[in-house]
């Protein structure tokens, strides 16, 4: 089955799905792998790391893929975008931080921008440096957000916003957003389609400890929070209005809502946290994803969960 919209006839694909660009997640096997199936992958650019770029663009073997960025690191390293505009992706992500400084030369590469935003005055400005997609993230989505809009409010919100500002410019759903019922809500609600991350990352081609899946796919969203414990022991200098949602652990149980006495424990702290990536131990390790974990109970290729998703969505549209 297919599921037409703007969003495939735009970038010519076969489903209104793209992979989250997710931080050292969303790799070249994985964004390959949902290209192939007929959505859009985009790599996950991150705190930006030119080598980790450079071997996961190679990894996707050439297929047409995207990069997503974090916008307030890549201001510390501008380098990394000429560096990922020389392989011709099929799109460029910005999210949390400043379009201006970047979308000037994405647009003059000839390659469309997608902006997440998190509220419609961020929307405002996106729409105003020529953003063509706007992606609508509620905080029910893991990883890093606002956490102040639902997914289910904030997209008609997003749609009816762009339909009178910017006709042509489109909108995604993301947040929640983990099997066919999503992206059928999401199509029902006005989106082009969706933007997926925490589905992804319980994927066999997602860099991801698979210890880590097995955990999560036991969890409900109730078991998850937004926090920020883990960019602390990370020392990540995110903008205080962002936050993340992760999956609950001891350590996050610990330390959430005790910042001062975190910071004044922190050499311990990060030491403990470092040993515990390095054994792959989620009682401290972090995982970061959404709400919908809920929805998730197997670990599956990234092709069969786009085909899937489809044809779920499908079905429910065409009733």
């Amino acid at each position: 089955m297919s599921l037409s919209t703007r969003l495939t006839e735009f970038f010519g694909i076969a489903h209104p799905i793209l992979l989250a660009p997710m931080a050292g997640i969303s790799g070249g096997r994985l964004a390959a792998t949902v290209s192939s199936a007929g959505g859009l992958g985009l790599i996950g650019g991150g705190y930006g790391d030119a080598d980790w770029l450079r071997r996961e663009f190679d990894l996707a073997a050439g297929a047409r893929v995207g990069c997503g960025f974090i916008t307030w690191s890549l201001s510390r390293s501008p380098e990394l975008l000429e560096l990922v505009l020389s392989w011709r992706p099929a799109a460029i992500m910005l999210s949390f931080g400043d379009l201006r400084p970047f979308a000037g030369r994405i647009h003059q590469a000839g390659i469309p921008l997608i902006a997440q935003v998190q509220t419609l005055d961020q929307a405002r400005q996106a729409v105003a440096v020529g953003a063509q997609i706007l992606v609508a993230q509620g905080g029910e989505a893991g990883g890093h957000g606002m956490g102040i809009r639902s997914t289910f409010t904030f997209v008609p919100d997003l749609v009816d916003f762009a339909a009178e500002r910017s006709a042509e410019t489109l909108v995604l759903a993301a947040g929640g957003v983990a099997d066919g019922r999503g992206l059928a809500a999401a199509v029902a609600l006005g989106a082009d389609g969706v933007l997926v991350g925490t589905r992804f990352w319980a994927s066999t081609e997602a860099l991801v400890s698979p210890l880590a899946q097995q955990r999560a796919i036991q969890a409900s969203g109730d078991d998850t929070l937004r926090t920020r414990v883990y960019d602390v022991v990370r020392q990540l200098d995110w903008p205080v209005e962002y936050d993340e949602r992760a999956l609950r652990n001891a350590f996050v149980d610990t330390w959430h809502g005790n910042d001062a006495a975190l910071l004044d424990g922190l050499p311990g702290a990060i030491d403990l946290f470092e040993k515990a990536v390095a054994a792959e131990d989620f009682d401290i390790a972090a995982m970061l994803v959404g709400e919908a974990v809920a929805l998730i109970h197997q670990v599956r290729p990234a092709s069969e969960i786009v085909h899937e998703m489809v044809g779920e969505a499908a079905r429910i549209l065409n009733r």
